[in-house]
């Protein structure tokens, strides 16, 4: 579990750890690691070969920038690849990159075992069964404030503050700006939030998987308005091409953030929207909502890989070759975890 003691790889080690069938090594760079790697080490693949691992969990985020060298020395190790990547690039090009090595070593390398893609395709693929044709999907997390925040976290979303990225919009593809576009939105058990448009993985692999789509967005909603406002201004700031290193001082500013964890609400939130022709010809909207305590929100981006490595574990899983994790999990795989964390989903459907 490479990064197991951060803010995902500890939760999915914990949640492996009475696994009879398992035996799970956190590893990195720090102390608290029972396996000492270091992935910019020029030995690190041969390390990792030496280690035997018959799955490579990469947490290591952030994944934006990062090549594909922990995937490759995973399938050279012989072992199975899984990973939390965000990085839309990172997880766009992952499978032309990937699958045949990971073919010739016949085992299975997934990317984006993660809420993005892998649970937000579920939801897709399962709200996708009331429709004849899916126009436009729209997809937003509302994090809670006192939820414990990784440094990668940050560091991603800040990284992207400010830049241009292309997303779906009506049949063409327009530009966007990180943190830009602010809508409201309603999130069931929370009301409405301010949301900001984010480059996340789905922008690009959803238009391949779903080709009658004329809209994909991805938008974040935090729960305090003034931090919204802070990050606007800054991706306004960037915009105008002033050099703003946001994403060196995500450590900083992650700590200033915390000064307001104290007045968090209690739940967070995820909404996925789906418009589209159904089969007697009327056009609909259908909502899936989904609520959860906001301390307990970081488990949810946990759950994919989680079900993934359990399904590898008992060699459950046919395929092999490089795949971003969309159609590997289907909504009903992840209800008992929804289940266990005390996660509550609802589906509305509204005239479009």
């Amino acid at each position: 579990m490479l990064g197991g003691n951060g803010n995902f790889g500890a939760r999915i080690c914990r949640a492996l750890g009475d696994e009879s069938n398992l035996e799970v090594l956190p590893a990195g760079r720090g102390p608290r690691s029972r396996l000492r790697l270091d992935l910019a080490s020029p030995d690190f693949a041969l390390r990792l070969k030496d280690a035997s691992p018959g799955i490579v969990v990469h947490c290591a985020g952030p994944f934006q920038g990062q090549d594909y060298r922990v995937a490759r020395a995973a399938l050279a190790a012989g072992a199975h690849y899984i990973d939390l990547a965000d990085g839309r690039d990172f997880a766009a090009r992952f499978a032309e990159s990937l699958d045949s090595q990971a073919r010739a070593a016949g085992r299975l390398a997934v990317c984006g075992a993660s809420t993005l893609p892998a649970l937000s395709s579920a939801v897709v693929d399962d709200l996708g069964k009331r429709f004849r044709k899916m126009h436009e999907v729209q997809i937003a997390i509302a994090p809670g404030q006192r939820a414990p925040r990784g440094a990668a976290t940050i560091a991603a979303v800040l990284g992207y503050c400010g830049m241009p990225f292309k997303w779906l919009t009506d049949g063409k593809w327009r530009d966007a700006r990180g943190w830009q576009e602010l809508a409201r939105l309603r999130f069931a058990g929370l009301g409405r939030r301010w949301a900001a448009a984010c480059d996340v993985p789905d922008l690009e692999l959803f238009p391949a998987r779903y080709p009658d789509l004329r809209t994909v967005q991805f938008r974040a909603a935090l729960e305090f308005t003034i931090q919204h406002f802070a990050l606007w201004l800054a991706g306004g700031l960037r915009r105008c091409e002033m050099p703003l290193p946001l994403e060196r001082w995500a450590g900083p500013l992650n700590r200033i953030a915390s000064i307001l964890d104290r007045f968090g609400g209690e739940k967070a939130g995820m909404l996925v929207s789906v418009t589209g022709e159904k089969v007697d010809g009327t056009r609909a909207r259908a909502e899936w909502h989904l609520t959860v305590e906001a301390t307990k929100g970081p488990e949810i981006p946990c759950l994919a890989a989680i079900l993934m490595i359990r399904r590898l574990a008992k060699a459950a899983v046919a395929e092999r070759g490089a795949f971003a994790c969309m159609g590997l999990l289907r909504l009903a795989d992840f209800e008992p975890q929804f289940s266990r964390l005390g996660i509550v989903t609802s589906i509305e459907e509204h005239p479009a």
